[in-house]
Order: C-alpha cells, then sequence, then structure tokens
C-alpha cells in the first residue's frame, strides 16, 4: 500500500538492483508501489520523484460504486475476515461443563454456577420458614452468623426512635421479630451463649 499522502517514502531494503519501471527512466528502482488494487501483493519500482507521482495519483477506491465501498470498508474494519452478528455461531449455546469450572469457587455465586450447584445446595426453604425468609429477605439455607447480621441491620433501620414513632415501621419491625425468633429456633444460635434477642417496638 502506498505511504500516506505527505508521508516520504523510504526506501525497501529488499529491492532488487533494477531500473525505475516509470517509462524511460534509468534511475534505480528503490521504492515499490502495488500494481493495482485487484494486485496489492505485485509491485512496480519506482524511483523516488516517480514514485511520489505514482503515490499521488492512486486513489484504491477510484472507479467503485457507493455499495463496492462500503463493502470494502466493511471487509477492511474485520481485516478481511469473516464476521457474524453477536449471538450467531453458536454464541447462544449452553458453555460446556468444561468452560465452566471454576476450582478455586469465584464465580461461586454468579447466576450461570448457582445453576451447576449440586441439588443438596440448592435445596428449597420448608414450607413453614419461607413467609420468614422474605420478611428478613434472605435465601435458603441461611447460617446463624447472617441470620443475625440481617435481623441487627433490619432492626436498626425501622427501631422506633429512628422512625419517629413511624406506625408502618413499628408494624414492620413487630413482623422482623417474629420471623427472626422462628428462624432462631429452627436453626440456633450457630455459636455458645444466648443470641440477639428481638428488638421491641414502642408500647
Amino acid at each position: 500500500m502506498p505511504p500516506r499522502r505527505g508521508q516520504k517514502p523510504e526506501p525497501d531494503p529488499d529491492r532488487p538492483q533494477r531500473p525505475c519501471d516509470a517509462p524511460g527512466c534509468g534511475e534505480v528502482g528503490e521504492f515499490r508501489a502495488p500494481r493495482s488494487r485487484s494486485r496489492l501483493n505485485e509491485y512496480l519500482w519506482f524511483c523516488l520523484p516517480h514514485v511520489r507521482e505514482y503515490n499521488a495519483g492512486w486513489d484504491y477506491y477510484k472507479g467503485m460504486g457507493p455499495a463496492e465501498i462500503e463493502a470494502n470498508l466493511r471487509s477492511d474494519s474485520g481485516w478481511q475476515r469473516p464476521t457474524w452478528p453477536l449471538g450467531r455461531l453458536g454464541g447462544a449455546a449452553r458453555f460446556s461443563p468444561d468452560a465452566l469450572r471454576d476450582p478455586l469457587g469465584i464465580l461461586r455465586e454468579t447466576p450461570l454456577h448457582a445453576q451447576r450447584r449440586p441439588a443438596a445446595e440448592k435445596r428449597e426453604a420448608p414450607p413453614e420458614l419461607r413467609a420468614a425468609l422474605d420478611v428478613l429477605g434472605l435465601d435458603w439455607p441461611v447460617d446463624p452468623p447472617a441470620l443475625r447480621a440481617r435481623y441487627k441491620e433490619l432492626a436498626k433501620q425501622l427501631h422506633p426512635d429512628v422512625n419517629g414513632g413511624d406506625r408502618g415501621a413499628e408494624d414492620r419491625l413487630k413482623d422482623v421479630n417474629r420471623a427472626y425468633s422462628l428462624l432462631r429456633q429452627r436453626i440456633g444460635s450457630g455459636r455458645p451463649g444466648a443470641p440477639a434477642e428481638p428488638a421491641r417496638a414502642a408500647p
């Protein structure tokens, strides 16, 4: 491909010892230029004045219609390799098990890996605990530290002293207390000593 406009051509280090291809020129052909758009890998060899003249008149798109020019530009944007829209050629297919291996558990909580967990890890919550889990916004199974941390978080948010006696927050706190008590009895405290006592709403 000829150099960009204004860029000085440099002699080709692999140039053959041959005269300039410009008619009637006896200088050495040190600079190469493609013969035509359809023969980019075949070269003419010119001296410096003639390669500049050749490059100044070079127009790769000369004689092309708008559709041909656009097709060439699209081909160039993909390095002349075939391309497809996203989702084609297996892009929407399921990943193979080997592609989803995660020996360090880094992706354990992503939806894609959650679908592959063993059935023992994906147990559904017992029916009598589902409402309590929903109230606290927890998933099953839940361990005592997570239950306790979530309860403390909600108790702080809904405490009457924080909400200025808001009746809705008070009712919500009562629901949270009942849910926490039920789940605490079912799964235990998880550590020696008494678990956190449910917060009391204002009488």
